[in-house]
């Protein structure tokens, strides 16, 4: 299989495992490509992609940007910010005016669930979902997914453990759908007023305790708390939060194995994870940011072959 079976990427559950192993495949070639001296390809001379966010975001938006000019593409950055939907205009019309401009592809970061799936039924362009409110962020699943791969060799048969704020978390719902759909075993582990009431559909165990989450897995992918998101009080305290569910060294030093820690960032360093084990060896996350970029890469290179066609 040399194209993926779909023409947006609005979330994880719209890709076969083909799909994902062929992005991996994908991201491994550029990733290669961005540790030449000579960083860029063009590949993609003749695309013009635009970055529409709706909601503030650094990591994403400049990796996202990064991968499209390795690839040589035109790019539009488009912040909801500074634009028109200040005075009211809708999302329909300000993508349109955009599209206007002949652009062939739309990365879009919303906060509200759905809206790169409403979009993608009224343009013609392909659609990125870089996230959309609490629900879906496929790419960064997809670099997460592909560091366990990188680091393992395969992510069929491990055991990740993804800790943390997973009621108001995008990334945990992917990163579920993900590592399900290559075969890795997910358990969840946080406070059970952060955990969404569906989990049990996914097929995912809660643990409660960390320390007992941390001796049954082989990565741990540790999220924020998503302050901006919490509408109220979900626990006592951050530092109650921080005791009870906070990743620290000395939590490490007492596991008898070398554990993979993650986190997809922001970090909130002495919170969900302390400077000690975000910045030791067994820390990947600096991996994590490095592969984002190949696999943005491969996920826009992919869907551009289609729309050559």
């Amino acid at each position: 299989m040399s194209e993926l079976s779909t023409r947006h990427l609005l979330g994880i559950k719209d890709l076969t495992a083909q799909d994902i192993h062929l992005i991996f495949d994908t991201a491994d070639n550029f990733k290669e490509v961005i540790n030449r001296p000579i960083k860029k390809v063009p590949s993609l001379r003749d695309i013009t992609i635009a970055n529409i966010f709706f909601e503030n975001s650094t990591r994403t938006k400049l990796s996202f940007e990064l991968a499209q000019k390795r690839l040589s593409a035109d790019v539009i950055n488009f912040s909801a910010s500074q634009s028109s939907v200040k005075k009211g205009e809708t999302l329909l019309d300000t993508v349109n005016n955009i599209l206007s401009m002949k652009v062939d592809m739309v990365v879009m970061r919303h906060p509200n669930p759905g809206a790169p799936h409403f979009l993608s039924k009224h343009v013609d362009v392909s659609i990125v979902n870089a996230g959309d409110g609490a629900h879906e962020h496929p790419t960064q699943a997809l670099l997460d997914t592909y560091s366990i791969r990188e680091k393992f060799g395969k992510v069929e048969g491990r055991k990740v453990v993804i800790v943390g704020d997973i009621l108001h978390s995008r990334v945990a719902l992917s990163n579920i759908f993900a590592l399900q759909r290559l075969g890795a075993e997910v358990k969840v582990c946080g406070p059970l007023s952060l955990m969404p009431k569906h989990l049990g559909d996914l097929g995912v165990e809660v643990e409660t305790d960390l320390r007992k989450a941390l001796d049954w897995c082989e990565v741990a992918n540790m999220l924020r708390v998503q302050n901006e998101r919490l509408d109220r009080s979900y626990f006592p305290s951050t530092r109650e939060y921080a005791q009870q569910f906070g990743l620290t060294g000395e939590l490490l030093r007492e596991m008898d194995k070398e554990l993979v820690i993650m986190h997809p960032g922001p970090i909130n360093r002495g919170v969900e994870i302390s400077s000690e084990v975000a910045d030791s060896d067994q820390s990947i996350i600096l991996d994590q940011v490095e592969n984002g970029v190949a696999v943005r890469m491969a996920v826009i290179y992919l869907l551009a072959s289609k729309i050559k066609k």
